[in-house]
């Protein structure tokens, strides 16, 4: 029997991209339902519904602007069905408006009159439209934060370049991380204010470093992300330069910490200067750079873990050894699957074994680790957040169940050890993630499963609580590191020490 596909186009309707997968996840469910998404109609969307099998030639009429509905299922009274529920679920936030239900701006221009005194705009559009609305924010004269994805590097270089001359902040595209004045953005946490300012270009980098702060009993005036490409030869570091300028100028940051992946040589090196000409104290940490000649008010680090010891003068305090640690694995195993969310975190990871001359592989490699596709040997660590884990999907730390199979496969295979996992919490996250972590491993684990050994990036304050989060943990019987660096360097220690077999 051949699969009924629907399609519907509501021309000129957006809605943002979390909240259109969490009402296709539910579609999904449905009885008869085989695959279903509700996305914006950009070229990059409409390739993604027809490699799904969703896209009808009506829906491949659809334009940036307009939401498609792409339904398959088994029957057409099915599709039918599911195309009922998905109309009625976007029209929810309509029905239940009406007197006394809170307004909310449309466009820049009726939110610039609402509230004038902004100097910020946070913009969360399809890829295709999002340079357009961040050039309108720039030109009026307000600070532009770039959540969306899928914008070229031409009309990044482009949109930072004018945003220069404006004397205006671009950060983004794909900046899922921000604290401005106190004020968590996106993907981030409820830390503590304080000295120290913080540049990531990486979300999950920023977030870990943040909340180790705080917990360090540190704090942190601004975290200012730049997009994970701000610091390729093609844009050259702009708004990276620019966030060294305004937390130089600014009196409440007494420090800087510095977080990016390895960049270029010729970007190094302008960031190493600006950093130089500060009178400020800095740390950088280029996750996977070999050592680097510093200027003289800064210390290069290799971890998130000690980016965010190094200005609350802790690099001297050790960590928890693995041997307090009760790890028990099976048996005549000697395998490690490193299974991220967070892309900065399996970067970390990466390192550490790298440097610790163990054979690694990931989708996601770092300097000096072969790629996926490139090796057959070696521990594979991959971050599930990554483009190819979550097309049409939400990001694993927004719905956990996209790690899932990952972590079942795992646990099913009789020659892994350990694996090492992340859990990270905060605004925009999942409201329970390491329950469903453990839930997960209830069901599918057994006796002669492999050890996990877990980190939880987040706080106290955080809505989900840090605690509860790694009591959870525990309680599942996964082994909980403080930082996600201690967590890799015990499993690092595990596998060396023969402990899995």
């Amino acid at each position: 029997m051949s699969a009924t596909i629907l399609n519907e186009i509501r021309k000129g309707y957006y809605l943002d991209s979390v909240a259109l997968m969490r009402m296709s996840k539910s579609i999904v469910s449905m009885d008869g339902v085989e695959e279903a998404a509700m996305m914006m109609g950009s070229p990059s969307n409409r390739q993604i519904m027809t490699d799904a099998g969703l896209l009808t030639d009506e829906g491949k009429a659809a334009e940036g602007g307009d939401l498609i509905i792409g339904i398959r299922a088994n029957t057409a009274e099915a599709a039918k069905t599911a195309l009922t529920e998905a109309n009625f679920l976007l029209d929810q936030p309509t029905a239940s408006g009406g007197e006394g239900s809170e307004w909310h701006p449309k466009t820049l221009r009726a939110a610039l009159k609402s509230l004038p005194e902004a100097n910020l705009a946070l913009i969360s559009v399809p890829g295709d439209l999002a340079v357009a609305e961040a050039r309108k924010a720039i030109r009026r004269g307000l600070h532009a934060m770039i959540f969306s994805d899928n914008v070229s590097l031409d009309e990044e270089a482009s949109l930072k370049q004018e945003a220069r001359e404006l004397g205006q902040l671009v950060m983004g595209p794909d900046c899922g991380t921000a604290i401005i004045n106190g004020t968590p953005l996106a993907f981030a946490n409820a830390v503590t204010r304080g000295d120290i300012g913080v540049i990531g270009a990486s979300g999950t980098g920023t977030q870990e470093v943040t909340c180790l702060i705080a917990q360090y009993g540190g704090g942190i005036s601004h975290a200012i992300g730049v997009g994970g490409r701000d610091l390729k030869t093609e844009i050259g570091g702009i708004s990276s330069l620019m966030a060294l300028d305004a937390l130089d100028e600014d009196p409440e940051t007494k420090q800087i910490v510095f977080i990016s992946k390895p960049p270029p040589a010729d970007v190094a090196t302008k960031i190493l200067e600006r950093i130089g000409a500060s009178n400020k104290p800095a740390t950088v940490c280029f996750i996977g750079a070999d050592e680097l000649p510093m200027p003289a008010n800064a210390v290069q680090v290799f971890t998130l873990r000690d980016a965010a010891k190094a200005p609350m003068g802790l690099l001297d305090q050790s960590s928890i050894s693995v041997s307090e640690q009760p790890i028990t694995v099976p048996s005549g195993r000697s395998q490690l699957q490193g299974l991220f969310t967070g892309g900065t975190l399996c970067a970390e990871a990466q390192n550490i074994f790298r440097s610790a001359g163990v054979a690694i592989k990931s989708n996601a490699p770092i300097p000096g680790v072969p790629s996926l596709t490139d090796v057959s040997d070696g521990y594979p660590m991959l971050d599930l957040g990554a483009d190819e884990y979550t097309q049409g999907k939400p990001h694993p730390m927004i719905d956990p169940t996209v790690r899932d199979d990952a972590i079942i496969a795992a646990l099913g295979n009789d020659k892994v050890a350990i694996i090492l996992v992340d859990v990270v919490i905060g605004y925009g996250s999942h409201q329970d993630p390491a329950g469903h972590l453990a839930d997960l491993l209830n069901e599918h684990g057994t006796k002669d499963s492999p050890a996990i050994i877990a980190s939880v990036t987040g706080t106290k304050e955080d809505p989900q609580v840090r605690s509860i989060q790694m009591s959870k943990l525990t309680a599942a019987g996964i082994v909980v590191a403080p930082t996600n660096a201690d967590a890799s360097e015990w499993a690092l220690a595990a596998i060396r020490s023969g402990s899995g077999g």
